[in-house]
């Protein structure tokens, strides 16, 4: 069973920093695209950031851009999303997902494999 484990979640002040991990459990995502995505109580799940297998290329949602990195080293078969400036509004649910098909790599739908979530709150 192939499954995706988030790590690094917790309660943090507005302004704060949070990073978060993501490493696969029974097998190898050295050359997928990976990809973050959050979902707010009552909201949608959305798109945060992705990145490319060779870690050349990175996406953000706008929201995020200048404050988060996504950033992989795939030595270690982890994936990271280094979070600063946190605001209130981040507060989610943040799930790492991985894709052998993605194209634009910002729908939910181009993902084949999820973790169960790290919560992330901000508090103002």
């Amino acid at each position: 069973q192939v499954q995706l484990v988030e790590s690094g979640g917790g309660l943090v002040q507005a302004g704060g920093s949070l990073r978060l991990s993501c490493a696969p459990s029974g097998r190898t995502f050295g050359s997928y695209p990976m990809g973050w995505f959050r979902q707010a109580p009552g909201k949608e799940r959305e798109f945060v950031a992705a990145i490319s297998w060779s870690g050349t290329n990175t996406y953000y949602t706008d929201s995020v851009k200048g404050r988060f990195t996504i950033s992989r080293d795939n030595s270690k078969n982890t994936v990271y999303l280094q979070m600063n400036s946190l605001k209130p509004e981040d507060t989610a649910v943040y799930y790492c997902a991985a894709s052998n098909r993605a194209t634009t790599y910002t729908h939910s739908y181009e993902y084949n494999y999820w973790g169960q979530g790290t919560q992330v709150t901000v508090s103002s």
